[in-house]
């Protein structure tokens, strides 16, 4: 028996979602940059008043571990330990690209002909034309591991001269006036990070007791966090 909550951060998407025993109840969901301290227990809230269900009675929290924004990570990562801390709950942390290739294979299930050779590239934007990816087979093994690659029109060579690559996620658009004219560059322009896609990995992460210290877990930002200099006159 599992009934775990799930809140997504890592990219402009702000999404919660509510399962018990791998079985969706609901899901929260706004896109809205630089807006997730405002809305993530604003979204909570509305998820517990929808299905009626009490948060003491949750068997543990999930949470976007990264790579993605700093802030958005920090935000839900903040988020879940308060409530494990106030609810005495585990905390499971769920890798941010692993979770969006899953959802991919979900939705892009018939965009290619061969899908059980087809890859998956999950993309968040990193600013200008470097984004946080990674690659993986139709099974979900990781078959590139998450890095922090600026776009060139060699990217994905190797991938894309012997598999269908399908890219998708908030980061993609960046690779399409790249990649467009590979005969096995596919693009998934509708798919949205949720927190629905954390929940399968969760449940895994729970069967098998894989939990994070609530002292210790921090978001994997993948890159450090460089601090910008305060643009209000006379704050240094």
């Amino acid at each position: 028996m599992s009934f775990l909550l799930a809140l997504e951060t890592a990219t402009p998407d702000c999404s919660v979602a509510l399962a018990r025993n791998g079985k969706m109840l609901a899901v929260r969901e706004i896109s809205s940059p630089n807006a997730h301290s405002s809305l993530l227990t604003r979204l909570i809230s509305e998820l517990f008043r929808e299905t009626g269900d009490r948060m003491h009675d949750l068997d543990a929290i999930a949470v976007s571990r990264g790579p993605g924004s700093y802030t958005g990570l920090r935000i839900g990562t903040a988020t879940a330990k308060g409530l494990c801390y106030g609810l005495n709950k585990p905390l499971i942390a769920v890798p941010t690209l692993p979770a969006m290739a899953l959802g991919m294979r979900e939705q892009g299930s018939g965009i290619s002909d061969q899908e059980k050779g087809i890859l998956y590239c999950p993309m968040i934007d990193a600013r200008r034309m470097e984004v946080y990816c990674a690659v993986y087979d139709a099974s979900l093994e990781e078959i590139l591991p998450a890095n922090a690659l600026i776009l060139q029109k060699d990217s994905f060579h190797d991938f894309l001269s012997r598999y269908p690559v399908l890219f998708g996620g908030p980061g993609a658009h960046k690779s399409r006036p790249l990649l467009a004219g590979h005969p096995n560059a596919l693009f998934l322009d509708s798919f949205r990070v949720s927190a629905s896609w954390l929940i399968p990995l969760a449940e895994s992460r729970f069967a098998s007791g894989r939990f994070e210290s609530l002292a210790y877990m921090e978001p994997f930002y993948l890159k450090d966090f460089v601090a910008g200099k305060p643009k209000v006159k006379g704050l240094h």
